[in-house]
């Protein structure tokens, strides 16, 4: 998905395939520009903070909130791996199943392995804490404090 060469990082190549797999046709001058908008090298946490900037105004939070909560039948918050997967590999813009493994490496997961759909749309929208803020802090009162 965004580290093509699965190198840790996000490098111009990576945002280039990235861009084209999406149907555009980049400039270098573009890609360039976007690479030039992050303080550093741009890890996944990096790219989450940049997206959720870009996407303001796009897709508001309650709206990414809502279309988890149609695949969440029981109102956890969470989303079983399986069933996420299969969703994901089968219907619609069908992922890969490297890309969902990708996706899975990165994303909050609860202790039973179950893609944490809360946590997820407040990084895509607020960008993603770091693994010290998050073991230092209750992310749960966080994640409320955000959804309610």
């Amino acid at each position: 998905m965004t580290d093509q060469n699965r190198d840790g990082f996000t490098n111009k190549e990576d945002l280039h395939t990235m861009l084209a797999s999406l149907g555009k046709n980049p400039t270098d001058e573009h890609v360039d520009a976007m690479r030039n908008e992050a303080p550093g090298p741009i890890s996944f946490t990096m790219f989450l903070a940049m997206f959720g900037g870009k996407s303001n105004g796009i897709d508001p939070e309650d709206v990414i909130r809502n279309a988890f909560a149609c695949l969440d039948e029981e109102a956890t918050g969470t989303i079983s791996e399986g069933y996420l997967r299969e969703l994901l590999t089968t219907v619609g813009d069908r992922f890969m199943d490297e890309d969902v493994d990708e996706l899975y490496r990165k994303a909050p997961m609860d202790k039973k392995g179950n893609f944490n759909s809360i946590e997820f749309t407040c990084n895509l929208k607020h960008g993603a804490k770091d693994k010290d803020d998050r073991n230092n802090s209750n992310s749960s009162q966080i994640i409320e404090s955000r959804v309610i």
